[in-house]
């Protein structure tokens, strides 16, 4: 008597006939004729897998570095018995590939650099993983490194770097801000003397004025009297007045 299966709609079955492979099975019902004769050998998700890697290695200026990789892959249904029989542990076979890859990358690199080429890390992964997994039966989908974290004592020295970087950035505004306030100051002080020394022209051109029209009337009313003599006694009336 026979046996039935659901092949879910996310998976393919892989039916084998006396331990070979003899079909694929589509989601669906799946019926085995013989049990025994006919078997289902394995079972393959159609989603689209993700493997998360981290790889340790070192950069160029003598850096310590964890790279955070994920690789996004999936099985290609016309290549289903590569991907069942020809993979023992494809995690395994992709994570090496991972490493081998970043680990003939980041080397070649200091950290800024590393930091900068994530996406062309990135590309290469993609680039040297994709012809070996297709012959695997496997599409990757897209590799991405998600993450750079250099050792604790370097990203302790960039953090103490920044900070001393922006301490020197809002030093420098305070200083150019206090430099405008004593040019303003200093601009509205010569502005305030140069009104003053207006003020104090005129004020003196209306003393001398005043005084000049008194010579004038005194040497009217007093004939006979010297321009001179009516300003010695003008300016004695003044100093009296001021005391």
């Amino acid at each position: 008597m026979g046996c039935f299966y659901s092949v879910p709609n996310d998976q393919v079955f892989v039916v084998e006939k006396c331990g070979r492979d003899d079909r694929i099975a589509h989601p669906g019902l799946l019926c085995i004729p013989v049990p025994g004769v006919w078997a289902v050998g394995g079972k393959l998700s159609t989603r689209v897998m993700q493997l998360d890697v981290e790889v340790e290695t070192k950069t160029m200026d003598n850096v310590f570095v964890k790279l955070h990789v994920s690789i996004q892959y999936v099985v290609q249904l016309d290549k289903v018995f590569e991907a069942h029989y020809r993979l023992q542990d494809r995690d395994d076979q992709i994570r090496s590939y991972v490493f081998d890859t970043v680990r003939s990358a980041v080397p070649r690199q200091n950290l800024d650099e590393t930091f900068e080429s994530k996406d062309d890390i990135a590309k290469a992964i993609k680039e040297d993983l994709k012809p070996i997994m297709d012959n695997f039966g496997y599409t990757i989908v897209q590799a991405l490194v998600t993450d750079v974290n250099p050792d604790q004592r370097v990203k302790n020295a960039m953090n103490e770097i920044n900070a001393s970087k922006q301490h020197r950035a809002a030093t420098q505004e305070k200083a150019e801000a206090e430099k405008l306030l004593i040019v303003k100051r200093a601009q509205a002080d010569a502005e305030a003397k140069y009104l003053q020394g207006q003020g104090i022209a005129r004020q003196r051109a209306a003393i001398v004025e005043g005084l000049r029209e008194s010579v004038t009337d005194f040497s009217h009313s007093f004939a006979g009297m010297e321009p001179k003599d009516v300003l010695d006694l003008v300016l004695i009336t003044q100093y009296f007045d001021t005391l």
